[in-house]
């Protein structure tokens, strides 16, 4: 099969294991990754979610199936039966994510959660947890990827599920540069603010005052600045370390804000600098000036010293 063909096969990924050990999560991880996930759904009519060959959709996105021990029709011998017939097909590439945990484990949780076991309705959990294990030892041992969770918490085992799963349906994490004064609040939404006042205020030269952030006599001003240079470069090297590590955590949007008095002239030129620098390195960042077309900037400047 060419590399062509092989592209356009609907990936679908059958999550399943033990009761507690992390579907859930899993799930929510693999949405957020770009997946199209479904839970509790009975195997016996994947064949009719997919549809037959040649009507798929092509631009599909890659589906998560979730089902344990609870979902209707569960019969482990059956369920691996029809997905051998489906994985026979050339448009699906079909593989199974079984997660288990430890007994022990298993019972701490149920126990922190209060929630019975569906096979322990009158005996103890541990006895629920036993005959659900040899119940799901078919799918256990057919399983293309087996992660055990009995370490992990569910940050850990997002991260895991990253790892193995993420490929080219992870969406890249939008970076988002902003300009704004503090004299008209901080940003909400902002994860990481800056505060620029300390640099000299291009609003006090009467040449400067109707330019912006935007036009080189202001850039050229601020960068006169003598405490311009280290920490424009200071602040560059930390966003350069924290964006891989915020991305690595899943976090889809990180929003980087730099304010000045009035959001007109050092917060816009920093602001620019620090996407082009962003943009040199690698990522692709929106740049936004709150305050920057609005006539109360200026008020605010002239009744301000810093």
């Amino acid at each position: 099969m060419s590399s062509e063909s092989l592209l356009e096969r609907q990936r679908i990924l059958l999550v399943t294991g033990m009761l507690g050990a992390g579907k859930t999560t899993a799930l929510h991880e693999l949405e957020d990754l770009g997946w199209e996930a479904i839970d509790n759904f009975p195997i016996r009519l994947l064949p009719r979610l997919i549809g037959r060959e040649g009507e798929r959709d092509s631009g599909a996105p890659p589906l998560a199936i979730g089902f344990d021990s609870r979902t209707r029709g569960f019969a482990p011998g059956a369920i691996i039966e029809r997905v051998k017939q489906l994985d026979a097909r050339p448009d699906l590439e079909l593989s199974t994510l079984f997660l288990d945990c430890s007994d022990a484990e298993l019972r701490r949780r149920f126990d922190e959660t209060r929630r019975r076991h569906h096979l322990a309705h009158d005996v103890p959990v541990d006895v629920g947890i036993s005959a659900e294990r040899d119940l799901v030892a078919p799918l256990r041992r057919w399983a293309d990827v087996l992660i055990d969770t009995t370490l992990f918490s569910p940050k850990e085992l997002q991260q895991v599920i990253r790892q193995h799963f993420a490929g080219a349906s992870q969406e890249p994490m939008t970076v988002t540069v902003l300009s704004f004064g503090f004299a008209r609040g901080v940003p909400p939404a902002a994860d990481l603010v800056f505060d620029m006042r300390f640099l000299d205020n291009p609003h006090w030269d009467p040449e400067l005052r109707d330019y912006s952030g935007l036009d080189e006599p202001v850039g050229a001003h601020i960068q006169k600045d003598e405490g311009f240079a280290a920490s424009f470069e200071r602040i560059r090297d930390l966003l350069l370390d924290l964006l891989p590590r915020y991305a690595a955590q899943g976090k889809s949007y990180v929003n980087i804000a730099f304010g000045c008095t009035g959001g007109r002239h050092r917060s816009v030129f920093i602001a620019e600098r620090m996407a082009a620098a962003l943009r040199e390195a690698g990522f692709s960042p929106t740049v936004l000036h709150r305050n920057l077309k609005s006539r109360t900037a200026e008020l605010i400047e002239g009744s301000h010293r810093q």
